[in-house]
């Protein structure tokens, strides 16, 4: 029998759990995945020790997945993949189904992941990292160039982590959600600090903060910082997003694929938009008006970063959230102005909404942080995303992002080189 091949049973009888999963040829585990997902029913019978599931449900499900053997399709050319994380809707977005503006305007990241990873909330959460795992974290880190970016610094860290944890190969739910909840600690953690905090308990975001900037922090920043952690968590299969599930179906350990995500996240495509629109509004700032600095990105032939984005037709949803608290900041009255005329300038050539990097340059520069913060903020709030894509697809049958190439080199047989 192959993978998803089983011994035909009677549709009336109840299977156990081991029957279950060969039938449809996954671990015992993944079959009650499929029961917290609403895909099977169980039940226990009276007197036994373990679940039991119908056979006709259980057949059907079967059925079902062998239809969709890789979990994927592709629609318009483009690759798509099953998930129950994220759905993109028109100017919204929603997490396991709930807006992500209204997740983030009432919890702290680290309760925005849990909801994401389990489909629960912990109200109060905070992460805390080993004392052993950050200390090596941070001896790779310092080890590196001077001129390091934060993405090099954080999958340094990342690499460096997963060595000092024996359990890393344990793909279970639970060892992979203890891997999440002090990595994301231990990253923060690993990067130079601009401020002292020695309180591990504080939320994330305060923690994060002192690595960004060495100015004192106000409620309303940390607000906008938190905010921006929570909205930026996942936004479905972004490029390093893929690459995290490509190296989850190979069954890469949790670290690996989150490293793996980090290596596209360094990409000018990906993860550099925010510092781009950083220096843009220095560059207004320092001006006084956006006209000549827009003009001079037009003459020179490059797009205006920080507006636009291919998956929303009016304006990107986290940056309407994220302008809004920036109201609220003492500091960030001229940078906002700025951001304000880039869009009303650029609107005279082309009519392009703000979107989250522009959103997020303004806190970076309100706040005395580096270009580069928001590349920072990026990384750390993605890292949750990730790990959930990672869980998802360690529930899937293994291996199963093997596109097939389309060769269209010079057809056989070829002489020999000479």
């Amino acid at each position: 029998m192959t993978d998803h091949e089983a011994a035909p049973t009677h549709p009336d009888r109840r299977l156990s759990t081991k029957e279950a999963a060969e039938l449809l040829g996954v671990k015992p585990e993944t079959v009650y995945a499929y029961v917290s997902r609403g895909q099977l029913s169980s039940r226990r019978e009276p007197g036994g020790r373990g679940s039991t599931f119908d056979a006709k449900e259980v057949a059907t499900l079967a059925r079902r997945n062998r239809r969709e053997p890789s979990g994927s399709s592709h629609i318009g050319g483009e690759l798509s993949v099953r998930t129950r994380i994220t759905l993109i809707d028109k100017d919204r977005y929603y997490f396991r189904g709930v807006d992500v503006t209204e997740l983030a305007a009432r919890h702290s990241y680290e309760e925005i992941a849990e909801w994401l990873w389990t489909g629960r909330l912990r109200p109060g959460i905070t992460f805390t990292a080993p004392d052993t795992s950050v200390a090596i974290a941070r001896r790779a880190v310092d080890a590196l160039p001077e001129h390091s970016g934060p993405t090099d610094r954080l999958r340094v860290a990342t690499i460096a982590a997963a060595t000092a944890d024996p359990l890393r190969f344990d793909l279970s739910q639970d060892a992979v959600l203890g891997t999440a909840r002090t990595l994301i600690p231990t990253l923060v953690a690993a990067l130079p600090p601009l401020r002292r905090d020695h309180r591990d308990e504080v939320p994330l975001a305060r923690r994060l903060w002192g690595r960004l900037t060495g100015r004192a922090p106000d409620a309303a920043s940390l607000r906008v910082l938190d905010t921006a952690l929570g909205l930026l968590i996942d936004h479905d299969l972004a490029a390093s997003t893929l690459a995290v599930r490509v190296a989850a179906s190979a069954r890469a350990h949790a670290y690996a694929a989150v490293s793996a995500g980090l290596g596209v996240l360094e990409g000018p495509l990906h993860g550099a938009a925010s510092g781009l629109a950083h220096r843009l509004l220095l560059d207004v700032l320092d001006q006084g008006s956006a006209a000549p600095v827009v003009a001079d990105e037009l003459r020179s032939g490059r797009r205006i970063p920080g507006l636009g984005h291919r998956l929303y037709p009016g304006e990107d949803p986290r940056a309407r959230a994220l302008f809004t608290l920036l109201e609220e900041v003492p500091d960030a009255a001229p940078a906002l102005a700025a951001a304000h005329d880039v869009v009303a300038t650029t609107a005279r050539h082309t009519p392009l909404h703000a979107n989250v990097d522009l959103a997020l340059a303004v806190l970076t520069v309100a706040s005395g942080m580096p270009a580069s913060a928001g590349e920072t903020v990026f990384a750390v709030a993605r890292t949750a995303g990730w790990i959930a894509h990672a869980l998802e697809e360690y529930e899937e049958r293994p291996l199963r992002m093997r596109p097939s190439g389309r060769y269209v080199g010079a057809r056989p047989p070829q002489p020999l080189p000479r």
